[in-house]
């Protein structure tokens, strides 16, 4: 897919580092439709960034630096959306946010590919897509971002696979290295406990605080009906055991739309849990 694709190296080849660094996806097809692979090829270094590898096809080249006003050919506002799915959220963004650019991060092939036709269609050039490993991204990124979305992530539903979710402590460390002082961090999950987990690592970061402290505890908590229904495959727990006192639950964020796999997530039964952060300034 990149002029680099001839370095790539099969897993067998990969420092043992590399294994012992859990990532937080599965490659998946990487197929495109011919027009679509002809429209990759001809925005490739242009809407979509020429990525230098480094020992995996989704690797980033340490020495690489991406520069916002040099992507984008001007000044703005920088937010970063962390695994754009089809791209919605990203499309979405720049429309309402002409004023602003858009960094779409993604490893899967045909989601960048959709959000290439889409931008296209709606004639937009505030976004540019990266086909990478999200923290080595975040790593090469000069620069200060006003906003990072990171919307559904894979939930890595089994126990033994949480050490995989991307919202861990280190990963919010380089995300408070990104963003401006002020700047904002959008999380959104349909599994009840990814978002207690999200929650408790921001709570404990001492580089952000919770816009909505306290906001929808007790009873009106979507953590407490997830609980107290099991709608993540569980069996349901009594209702002192459900109870969540702490809250933090932030408003549905207005530009995100419904995509059609929160709809599927809301038809199952899943309630939709929403945080929003900001980073504190240095001191």
């Amino acid at each position: 897919m990149t002029s680099s694709d001839s370095s790539r190296t099969s897993d067998n080849a990969i420092p043992e580092k590399y294994h012992r660094t859990p990532v937080s996806f599965v490659r998946r097809s990487t197929k495109l439709s011919p027009n679509r692979q002809k429209l990759w090829d001809e925005s490739l270094g242009q809407w979509i960034v020429d990525v230098p590898r480094h020992h995996t096809s989704m690797s980033v080249d340490p020495n690489f630096v991406i520069s916002p006003s040099a992507l984008f050919g001007r000044d703005a506002e920088l937010v970063i959306d962390i695994g754009i799915g089809h791209g919605e959220s990203t499309i979405a963004g720049a429309k309402a946010h002409p004023e602003r650019d858009f960094l779409a991060v993604e490893v899967y092939t045909p989601g960048l590919g959709k959000l290439l036709a889409a931008m296209v269609d709606e004639g937009l050039d505030n976004i540019r897509g990266i086909e990478a490993n999200a923290p080595e991204v975040i790593d090469a990124i000069e620069g200060q971002a006003q906003e990072v979305w990171v919307f559904f992530p894979d939930p890595w539903q089994k126990a033994r696979y949480h050490k995989r979710r991307l919202i861990q402590t280190g990963f919010v460390t380089k995300l408070a290295t990104v963003l401006r002082p002020g700047g904002t961090l959008r999380l959104a999950t349909d599994w009840s406990n990814y978002a207690e987990q999200m929650r408790a690592v921001m709570d404990e970061h001492p580089k952000f605080t919770n816009l909505y402290p306290h906001r929808l505890r007790g009873p009106d908590s979507p953590l407490t009906r997830a609980k107290r229904e099991g709608t993540d495959n569980n069996q349901p727990v009594q209702e002192a055991e459900a109870l969540d006192t702490i809250g933090g639950w932030a408003p549905r964020f207005t530009t995100r739309p419904v995509t059609s796999f929160e709809r599927k997530a809301t038809e199952a039964g899943r309630y939709i849990f929403d945080l929003c952060y900001q980073r504190v300034a240095d001191h």
